[in-house]
C-alpha cells in the first residue's frame, strides 16, 4: 500500500487549492476572487460573446462585484467596485472593437456620452487571441479602462458607468448566454 507523503502531498494539495481558488470557461481560468481598491471581489459569473449567426466565439468575459447576485438591476444600479474582464478567443479588429461599443450604448439607450464613448473608442485597438480589456468600476470616480494590461485612463461619471455594464447585463446584451453567465449560469 502507497501513502503519499511530503513534497508529493503538498504538490497535490496545492494543485487542489488553486483549482478551487479558479473557475474556468472555453480552457480559460479566472480567478474567484480580486482585490480592487482594497475590496475584495467575487466571480458573480462567466459568460461567452457569440458573434454573427454561426455563434462564433470572441472573448470570455468575467464579472466580479462585492456583493454577488443573479437580478442584474441591483448590480447595474449599483456604485460599488466592479471589475468586468473580457479576455479575447479570436482576433477582432479595432473597426469592429469600436463599433461594437457604439452599437452596445445605443441599445441601452445612454444618452449624452457621446463623447465618452469617442474617447473610450480612441483607446481600442485591434485585439489579438489571449488579450484582455479590463474594465473597473471605481466608485465616485468613473470606469477605468485598461487594453492589454496598459491602463489608458477613468470616463467619469456613474451614468458611463450603469450604461457601459446595461450592455452586458441589460435588457439587450450581445446574446442572451453571456448575459446569463455573467449572473452565475452556466458559462455558454
Amino acid at each position: 500500500m502507497h501513502y503519499l507523503t511530503g513534497p508529493v502531498l503538498t504538490l497535490l494539495w496545492v494543485t487542489a487549492t488553486a483549482q478551487a481558488q479558479e473557475a474556468t470557461c472555453r480552457d480559460l481560468s479566472f480567478p474567484r476572487h480580486l482585490e480592487v481598491g482594497g475590496t475584495d471581489l467575487t466571480l458573480n459569473g462567466l459568460g461567452v460573446r457569440k458573434a454573427t449567426f454561426l455563434k462564433v466565439n470572441v472573448y470570455v468575459a468575467a464579472y466580479y462585484v462585492g456583493r454577488p447576485g443573479h437580478d442584474p438591476q441591483p448590480l447595474i444600479e449599483s456604485d460599488g467596485p466592479q471589475q468586468l474582464t473580457l479576455q479575447f478567443v479570436r482576433n477582432v479588429g479595432v473597426d469592429d472593437l469600436r463599433k461594437a461599443f457604439v452599437e452596445g450604448f445605443e441599445r441601452v439607450q445612454a444618452a449624452g456620452l457621446q463623447e465618452r464613448v469617442a474617447r473610450l473608442n480612441s483607446w481600442m485597438t485591434d485585439m489579438k487571441t489571449g488579450q484582455r480589456l479590463t474594465f473597473v468600476r471605481l466608485p465616485h470616480s468613473g470606469v477605468q479602462v485598461t487594453v492589454n494590461g496598459v491602463q489608458k485612463g477613468v470616463i467619469e461619471g456613474a451614468d458611463f458607468s450603469h450604461a457601459l455594464i446595461s450592455i452586458w447585463l441589460g435588457p439587450t446584451p450581445p446574446n442572451p448566454e453571456l448575459k446569463a453567465g455573467l449572473l452565475g449560469g452556466e458559462c455558454g
